[in-house]
């Protein structure tokens, strides 16, 4: 997979992305991964990429023109070009799924109180939130999907069937784990995960599953 990023903060992004799964996978070639700065496609002497919005009101709008530049640029062939804002539809790791599938991300980083109108209606073919917060800008936001997807990506984790059976992957929270010792300051381990089992032990955690996704999380039931 193909992923370009394009922002404000290029810096931001060295040192979470060269590290664990994603070097791992940058290195195998399974990713290849490319940021770019916004500021590159500004033509004034000051590489400015904002300005006032008509009409008034508070902080700073990008500009359309570096970045109508930076995507014509960029976005080759069959690229999904992806908005990060507040205004966005919710990510979650069915979207992830659905993301990982495709062969070239480019994902554009809001900044200020956001974007023209005519980026959204003209250049993006989504546009991605990672919750109902605000951050200072989208560099975060872009990393967290840059995480979610490669994970996803075939020969990327060394146990495929680790992905699927992550939270969320069946519209569920995951079944509590354990590990040795099988009793630990008095706290034991469920008997049934020690039996050998492995049909009471898969009724045992999709139960579980149900019940911690009941209490937690009931908007995914």
């Amino acid at each position: 997979m193909k992923i370009d990023v394009l922002t404000l903060f290029p810096a931001m992004f060295t040192g979470p992305l060269d590290e664990s799964i994603i070097k791992r996978a940058r290195e195998a070639g399974r990713l290849d991964l490319a940021i770019h700065n916004l500021r590159d496609y500004a033509h004034n002497r000051h590489n400015t990429v904002d300005d006032r919005p008509f009409g008034g009101g508070p902080g700073m709008l990008l500009k359309p023109e570096p970045i109508f530049e930076a995507v014509e640029d960029l976005a080759r062939g069959n690229a999904h070009v992806i908005l990060l804002s507040p205004s966005g539809r919710p990510f979650s790791q069915g979207i992830a799924r659905e993301l990982a599938e495709r062969e070239h991300l480019l994902l554009v980083s809001g900044h200020y109180e956001g974007f023209d109108e005519r980026v959204r209606e003209q250049l993006a073919d989504d546009e991605l939130s990672i919750g109902d917060y605000v951050l200072t800008n989208g560099a975060l936001p872009v990393m967290v999907i840059i995480d979610a997807v490669t994970r996803l990506l075939p020969g990327v984790l060394g146990d495929e069937e680790s992905a699927h059976q992550d939270s969320f992957s069946d519209g569920l929270l995951e079944y509590p784990q354990y590990t040795r010792p099988a009793e630990f300051r008095g706290m034991k381990v469920p008997e049934v995960l020690l039996s050998g089992n492995h049909a009471e032990i898969a009724r045992w955690r999709a139960e579980q599953a149900r019940q911690r996704t009941k209490e937690r999380r009931p908007d995914l039931l």
